[in-house]
């Protein structure tokens, strides 16, 4: 039994951050979530993430996978929503633009040593949303919280050296010595599916900015923005039309930045 005890204070060295720090950030907020390694911290992070992967359950678990895919079952598994899940959901932070490694890791940690019918799920919070690029509208998939996972599990002394011994992994997020689980609201919140029709835009365009006409009767002019109405999705650009600056409505769509 490992020495560390989510009761000690002094063996746990969690982040003491309040559970309310999931509220989703704005995009000027992210760079202020992510930790940041020095080169040779992120050096030695890589080498510790590679030599604590297990090529053959990896390949055990793929080959698993691709059977399950070939062969269709005998019944559809019915949807359980994450919050009536067995175990609690808790936050785990890691060093951000290592998240997928971390996961990745931990997944196998939780094979090899035997712990599934503790922790049963291991999540990276993302969302879709639709993003407008060079006039095309594309559906993308942002990171929700930049340097965080979602862990599903109960905790004892066990399960928690697993995930908290993991490579890459700087703490549970809880307000104490002792991890807190998410609430079934937030938990709903975070893990809720949205259909792709109510996705909301992706802002690439800023008041003032300038940009090209792509499509419609004014392709090739270039304006700038005067006004942006997220809900609609359309911008005001003011176009030079025969030496004076017309405002014209268009859709995201139908402009793309110089």
């Amino acid at each position: 039994m490992p020495d560390n005890d989510p009761d000690d204070p002094e063996a746990n060295d969690t982040l003491t951050t309040d559970t309310e720090v999931m509220s989703t950030p704005t995009d000027a907020d992210e760079a202020a979530l992510e930790p940041q390694l020095e080169p040779e911290l992120a050096t030695e992070l890589e080498a510790d993430l590679a030599a604590d992967t297990d090529p053959e359950a990896d390949a055990e678990s793929d080959s698993a996978e691709a059977e399950a895919d070939g062969e269709p079952g005998d019944y559809e598994e019915e949807f359980i929503p994450p919050a009536e899940r067995p175990g609690d959901w808790y936050v785990v932070h890691t060093y951000a633009g290592y998240e997928n490694k971390v996961k990745a890791n931990l997944d196998t940690r939780i094979r090899s040593m035997n712990m599934e019918d503790k922790i049963f799920e291991v999540v990276i919070p993302i969302e879709d949303v639709i993003e407008f690029k060079g006039g095309k509208k594309q559906v993308v998939q942002k990171r929700i919280f930049p340097g965080y996972l979602m862990v599903r599990m109960y905790v004892d002394d066990d399960s928690w050296y697993v995930v908290r011994n993991t490579p890459g992994v700087t703490g549970f997020v809880g307000s104490g010595a002792k991890p807190v689980p998410l609430a079934t609201r937030e938990v709903e919140k975070i893990l809720q599916v949205k259909p792709v029709e109510r996705l909301k835009p992706r802002l690439e365009f800023e008041v003032g900015e300038s940009v090209r006409v792509v499509t419609g009767p004014f392709a090739n002019f270039t304006g700038t923005i005067s006004d942006i109405n997220v809900d609609q999705s359309k911008l005001k650009v003011l176009v030079n039309i025969f030496g004076r600056e017309t405002p014209v409505e268009l859709s995201f769509e139908q402009v793309a930045k110089l």
